[in-house]
């Protein structure tokens, strides 16, 4: 099990190795092994900070949370890691589903259907059938809006790119509204397929 340890103002027992290795183990089963783990603790003016960043395939998932003791603040941080894990697996399901190859070959030679029916062998000569295909939206439009007002979404503090990021994180929003130092508004905000968009307002 490849895990990385770093500890500041605060040293890694066994015990907490054990701790972190038994919760990584949950999220093997939803992830599987193939994924690297760093894991930083820290210790600042009576505050325990855990932030637990996994590397799959696709792009880190990290989980960050500070508690009164290291050990809720451990279990914060991989409560966060699994919910991201969860969507992470079904985005991944999700577009293995729309890839995967036809068995029929769709490929176009430049011949008519009339031709080649003329061409291909007495038993694999089948009708030739006109078909009409209609594409029809995803979700019917909703005829009501439901609004809800949140700050989850909104810093209240200028950040930078990078705090912003595990800030998200940490909040699990898909859409994160905050000021960079300089005081111009940017929103982050998480595509389907898992990366993170950045977009300056004007």
């Amino acid at each position: 099990m490849n895990v990385e340890y770093t500890g500041r103002q605060y040293e890694i027992t066994p015990a907490i190795r054990k701790e972190v290795e038994a919760r990584l183990s949950k999220i093997r089963k939803i992830l599987g092994n193939r994924f690297e783990t760093k894991v930083i603790l820290v210790v600042e003016k009576h505050r325990h900070k855990a932030e637990i960043t996994i590397k799959p395939r696709n792009g880190p998932l990290v989980g960050v949370a500070q508690a009164g003791d290291m050990n809720a603040a451990i279990h914060e941080a991989f409560a966060h890691l699994e919910n991201q894990a969860v969507k992470y697996k079904s985005r991944w399901r999700t577009r293995k589903r729309r890839r995967q190859p036809s068995s029929i070959s769709l490929k176009w030679d430049g011949r008519g259907p009339q031709e080649a029916m003329a061409a291909a062998p007495e038993e694999e000569k089948q009708p030739v059938l006109d078909l009409v295909a209609h594409k029809f939206p995803a979700v019917s439009p909703s005829t009501a809006v439901h609004l809800v007002r949140s700050t989850e979404a909104v810093a209240l503090r200028p950040m930078t790119l990078e705090e912003a990021i595990k800030e998200a994180h940490f909040r699990d929003r898909d859409v994160f509204v905050f000021r960079d130092p300089q005081g111009r508004v940017m929103v982050l905000h998480r595509t389907r397929d898992g990366r993170m968009e950045l977009i300056e307002a004007p």
